[in-house]
């Protein structure tokens, strides 16, 4: 059970002999699982004593099993589904700490097996043992099998790979901005797409990253430390509290905007979990994402949005996207994102398919929508015309404290990690 793992593997029954493996297995449920200790005395104590160790093997486990919540793990048969298991493994190469190349070579030196990069994502499916292909449509993410389990190596440890599905990364690749932009990423937390944004501009420039949650902020600054990345500025605030017309966000030109949503394309979500979304909730949420999307499109200085999420109800994509460009007239219009990607929006309005889907089915990872929006020149009479870029603006980024495990190079160096380590190997 998970249970039995879980003290297994933090070893709690053989530190403490006088802990039965009925009473361990009580009192790490109710620390992990539970509501909460609800013991007293040196039986709390104990419990305590052990909780970090046993949050770390709970976090691993979640990991292993491709599962966001506790919950999940007490349920693989309804969390872990078909879907889930077809689901290949991808790492993003974090290009702030190092490079493809020296990464491909790293995992070369491991004993993994290079297959250079896939032509179509048939052959991901093909993928087994310890054997790795270069995806074939973002350039820096690599693709090994489904239960590769690399949260204990030394790339994702120091921050050189980021363990992020494919179509969360479509996002920050699509929304493209230079080196030296000022962008918004509106509902940053857990961080990884903050990350991705910072590597596209290289550190030059400035993030803005908010979200409502202290928890959730405190855990995507460790990320993004660890990550190297700078010039990112984490606003504790909820989005729609924003005012646009504030001085510091006058020079912002590119929005991420992944908002919350149903969750219905994560391929952990159990079909009781999708059957229990009532119609009033999704209507709420739809509401929501209505707002906080044309609140986005109210700054003044914004060129291009990405509008994203991890569902497949179409109140959530294509109606938001529809009504909000409605609402804003001629002043927006939709860009055809990632024309070679196959799988498109929905037929919901004329010009949806300038949207584009992803599905575990047929792109082989969660379940996503992704919009991408760009202003109109100012007084063009077709919308079609998009508007026309901008000089670069120059910055000197205010850093977040940057991690630099010993031996791995900085962040200023793209491509440092051979270099350093390649005698090791």
């Amino acid at each position: 059970s998970v249970l039995e793992k879980l003290l297994d593997r933090a070893a709690l029954l053989q530190a403490e002999k006088k802990l039965t493996p009925q009473l361990a297995k009580v009192l790490v449920y109710d620390l992990l699982f539970g509501k909460g200790l609800k013991c007293g005395g040196r039986w709390k104590a104990l419990a305590r004593r052990h909780r970090a160790r046993l949050e770390a093997e709970l976090a691993r486990m979640k990991v292993r099993r491709k599962v966001s919540r506790n919950e999940d793990l007490l349920a693989p048969e309804k969390a872990v589904s078909a879907a889930a298991s077809q689901v290949p493994r991808y790492i993003r190469v974090n290009t702030l700490k190092t490079c493809v190349d020296d990464v491909i070579e790293f995992f070369k030196h491991q004993g993994y097996a290079y297959l250079g990069k896939a032509a179509s994502v048939e052959e991901l499916k093909a993928l087994s043992g310890k054997k790795f292909l270069l995806d074939p449509h973002l350039p820096e993410l690599l693709v090994f099998p489904s239960q590769t389990d690399l949260h204990d190596n030394l790339l994702y440890t120091s921050g050189h790979i980021i363990l992020q599905d494919k179509a969360s990364c479509l996002p920050a690749f699509l929304l493209g901005p230079v080196a030296g932009s000022h962008v918004i990423d509106a509902c940053a937390a857990p961080g990884n797409k903050t990350s991705h944004l910072a590597a596209i501009l290289k550190n030059k420039g400035q993030i803005f990253a908010f979200d409502v949650d202290a928890k959730r902020m405190a855990t995507m600054n460790t990320l993004l430390t660890r990550a190297g990345v700078t010039g990112c500025q984490l606003v504790q605030q909820d989005f729609l509290t924003v005012d646009p017309r504030d001085p510091k966000y006058s020079r912002v030109t590119h929005i991420l905007l992944d908002p919350s949503c149903s969750g219905s394309g994560m391929v952990t979500r159990g079909p009781e979990e999708e059957a229990a979304l009532s119609a009033e909730r999704l209507q709420a949420l739809a509401g929501f994402q209505r707002r906080i999307l044309s609140h986005a499109l109210s700054f003044p200085a914004l060129r291009r949005l990405v509008y994203s999420t991890c569902s497949l109800h179409q109140e959530e994509n294509e109606d938001v996207v529809q009504a909000v460009l409605q609402e804003w007239g001629s002043a927006f219009r939709l860009v055809t994102a990632f024309p070679s990607w196959s799988c498109r929006g929905l037929a919901a309005f004329s010009g949806a398919e300038s949207c584009l889907r992803a599905s575990p089915a047929e792109t082989l990872t969660h379940g996503f929508f992704v919009a991408v929006l760009e202003r109109c020149r100012e007084g063009a009479a077709d919308p079609s015309c998009p508007l026309q870029p901008t000089p670069t603006p120059r910055f000197a980024p205010k850093a977040i404290p940057t991690l630099h495990p010993a031996g791995l190079g900085s962040s200023s160096s793209s491509c440092s990690f051979q270099k350093k380590k390649k005698k090791s190997l």
